[in-house]
């Protein structure tokens, strides 16, 4: 578990590093809807952002402000700080507004910190609609972002490389759903923190040396405590990569059966297409596919997502949970929430802070509250 651990903990890991000594670029992305196969096809190593281990955000309030979202604050701040050094670029998407003005306070601070400045910086637009013309619209998106990666970096990005690299990620995939399986069935075979590591290492390595170290997982998975029927959790909600919180519940007699996040092995378990062209299937798989409260009009399309979910889990009760200020998920988790609750399904809504550890003993006495009511 140490090499992926180091993945899913630091920001600059051993393979991040070995990958760099090869001479080949890393490029930073922001959101589960950018075809990370386009930057693998080109020989790029996709690594998507994270703000974690961020001590302050002092640098990061001055562009953005006090009232606005953590998470691409701590991003920001991460940068100024020097812990994305690594990255050769970055890709920035419309996830929300907060993360589309990312695109503009990036730009500005690199006035004023020129070693905040990237070689490489793109912003793409992810339409809010799953209608034809949008679709269209986000094949048009990314066949701009190869354009530019091809010119960039000289080199060539064929379709018949974006399939080998559907191909590659497929595998982790088909990985991830083995691990996961180990960890929804009754009893459960796999702790939830262990678990999380993998998805956010699925999104911090290189493909192959990911599979490498998954694949020894599953050959050799702990045991856990014979006696573990702890109640089952599913964490839904904004992006969430904080495996400390999860270790929190999961402290609390609770047991972490699932993410419905974007960070989560939700958005790692479904395959793409390679038999269709390859750029009708990346559009098929993150435009069409995407459960995130930014889609307009596919709300009873998440809400069956998520009711599938608890069943499949087993789940006993749903912690939504929201960044502070993020309106998106803090609204639809109200409306989720009243439609689960009719349905029997216990849940709790929690406001926080991305990645702050301070938080630690508020959730945790929230969190014993909800434990104790599933019990009863």
């Amino acid at each position: 578990m140490n090499m992926i651990k180091q993945a899913a903990f630091d920001l600059h890991n051993p393979s991040i590093e070995k990958w760099k000594k090869t001479g080949k670029p890393v490029i930073g992305y922001t959101c589960s809807q950018v075809p990370v196969e386009l930057f693998y096809a080109g020989g790029i190593l996709p690594v998507r952002l994270r703000g974690v281990g961020v001590q302050g955000l002092d640098i990061a309030d001055a562009y953005y402000g006090p009232f606005i979202c953590s998470f691409p604050k701590a991003i920001l701040q991460s940068m100024a700080d020097e812990n994305l050094a690594h990255l050769d670029g970055a890709v920035i998407a419309d996830g929300c507004d907060s993360m589309r003005r990312l695109d503009e306070c990036w730009r500005k601070a690199g006035q004023d910190y020129p070693h905040m400045n990237l070689p490489f910086f793109h912003y793409v637009n992810v339409p809010r609609k799953t209608v034809e013309h949008a679709r269209k619209w986000f094949i048009e998106e990314m066949e701009k972002l190869t354009q530019m990666l091809e010119s960039h970096f000289s080199l060539t990005i064929s379709n018949e490389k974006i399939v080998n690299a559907i191909r590659a990620y497929n595998k982790s995939r088909n990985l991830v759903k083995k691990l996961e399986h180990l960890r929804q069935s009754v009893p459960s075979k796999l702790l939830g923190a262990t678990s999380f590591c993998f998805s956010l290492a699925f999104q911090s390595m290189p493909p192959e040396s990911f599979q490498g170290q998954l694949s020894e997982f599953l050959d050799n998975v702990p045991v856990i405590p014979e006696n573990f029927s702890a109640k089952r959790i599913l964490i839904s909600g904004s992006a969430f990569d904080d495996i400390h919180l999860i270790q929190t519940i999961e402290d609390a007699d609770a047991h972490v059966v699932g993410e419905n996040v974007c960070f989560g092995p939700l958005h790692q378990q479904d395959l793409i297409s390679e038999k269709l062209d390859p750029y009708d299937a990346l559009a098929d798989h993150y435009l069409l596919n995407c459960p995130c409260p930014r889609m307009f009009g596919r709300f009873d399309y998440r809400l069956n997502l998520l009711k599938q979910t608890i069943e499949l889990t087993k789940t006993d009760g749903v912690i939504f949970q929201n960044i502070r200020f993020c309106d998106l998920h803090a609204s639809e988790n109200s409306l989720l929430e009243r439609e689960l609750e009719k349905q029997g399904i216990p849940c709790i809504r929690l406001e926080r802070e991305y990645g702050s550890e301070t938080d630690t003993g508020r959730l945790r006495m929230r969190i014993d509250a909800f434990i104790e009511r599933l019990s009863a």
